[in-house]
């Protein structure tokens, strides 16, 4: 890597001076400047996407292990449910027949006959009113009026 000690910099600074003259050396140290951050500003987004893509990877080999882990579970779930029934099928044969209901019908669907229209808030008027809520809508010239401080004769 480049070492760069104050004595290099101070020479760099001398050779810029001849070379470019005193009148044009800011506007160039001002331009170098403004390269050098964005330089700056685009290596540390690449860092930082670098830095996003590899924590992604890790996201995405965690939740294959998850995932692997709750089929496992499922699994045993699943096999230890079927040798249950199994086993209580075998003890009661005619019992779970017998303690099954008679299937019955769906009721039929019934319109509830409300009016959308109609609708009304769950709030009550009362407390509406206690509270400053407006339940209904003011003009503008109404609104105007209203908060008018009154003239006293």
């Amino acid at each position: 890597m480049i070492d760069l000690g104050i004595e290099k910099l101070a020479l760099i600074g001398v050779v810029a001076l001849i070379v470019i003259g005193p009148e044009k050396l800011p506007r160039v140290a001002r331009t170098v400047g403004a390269l050098l951050g964005k330089a700056q500003r685009y290596v540390n987004d690449v860092k930082a996407e670098v830095n996003r893509s590899m924590e992604l990877d890790e996201l995405r080999k965690m939740k294959t292990t998850v995932e692997d882990a709750a089929r496992d579970v499922e699994h045993s779930i699943h096999t230890g449910a079927s040798e249950f029934e199994k086993q209580f099928a075998g003890e009661s044969g005619d019992t779970l027949s017998a303690l099954a209901e008679p299937e019955q019908a769906a009721p039929e669907y019934r319109h509830p006959r409300k009016n959308w229209r109609l609708k009304q808030g769950a709030t009550p008027n009362w407390y509406k009113a206690r509270n400053g809520v407006r339940t209904k809508a003011l003009s503008g010239a109404a609104r105007v009026a209203r908060f008018r401080p009154h003239k006293i004769n």
